[in-house]
């Protein structure tokens, strides 16, 4: 890979791991109920899931879609309906009760399975592999999911840090209640821009 191709696909990383989306809307609500440190294995999770998800599609999940057009519109069926639940059960969340952790946040491996259900997710890989390998081989694909790894990780990571500075003002039922009211309709608005194209 040349340093013109690795610059561009570490911009390309960094713009769509650092924008708002679904992961990044999660991040926030789990970093202001839990805490940045109980979120870290929802951060590993969606950075290393992501990173293997890039490197499968790059390998040949990708001509899956190119062959079956129609998988496309199923993916995206699926993981509407699944992100629709998620801002669901975010709205509904119940606060904490004093002293005690209220639910828990996702595991490493329920948000490596979640990449599989993210059309952000989907189209950042579908991009990646697509745009920037050099060259059609699994040493390419997983420079390129090594590079999704090493930048994504800290992008996620400013939206948990993020949530747990808004957990300050959370400091009431009512407040609480709208923050993740809030985070369950940017959830579902995250979907907008990745279903309408």
């Amino acid at each position: 890979m040349t340093y013109d191709i690795l610059s561009a696909l570490i911009v390309f990383a960094l713009s769509t791991s650092i924008t708002p989306g679904p992961n990044n809307m999660m991040l926030l609500a789990s970093g202001a109920n839990f805490g940045v440190r109980r979120t870290i294995p929802h951060m590993l999770g969606i950075s290393l899931g992501h990173a293997f998800m890039v490197f499968l599609v790059g390998v040949g999940l990708a001509q899956v879609f190119h062959t079956y057009p129609q998988a496309d519109l199923l993916l995206k069926v699926a993981a509407t309906l699944y992100m629709l639940w998620l801002a669901w059960k975010i709205a509904n969340a119940a606060p904490p009760v004093e002293g005690a952790p209220s639910g828990a946040p996702f595991s490493f491996a329920q948000a490596a399975a979640f990449q599989w259900v993210n059309p952000k997710a989907w189209a950042m890989a579908l991009t990646a592999v697509t745009v920037y390998a050099p060259e059609d081989t699994s040493l390419a694909m997983a420079q390129i999911a090594l590079v999704f790894a090493a930048v994504n990780l800290p992008s996620v990571s400013v939206w948990a840090v993020a949530g747990q500075a808004v957990r300050r003002w959370l400091t009431t039922r009512r407040r609480l209640r709208m923050f993740n009211v809030g985070m369950a309709i940017l959830l579902v608005a995250s979907l907008w821009p990745v279903l309408r194209g």
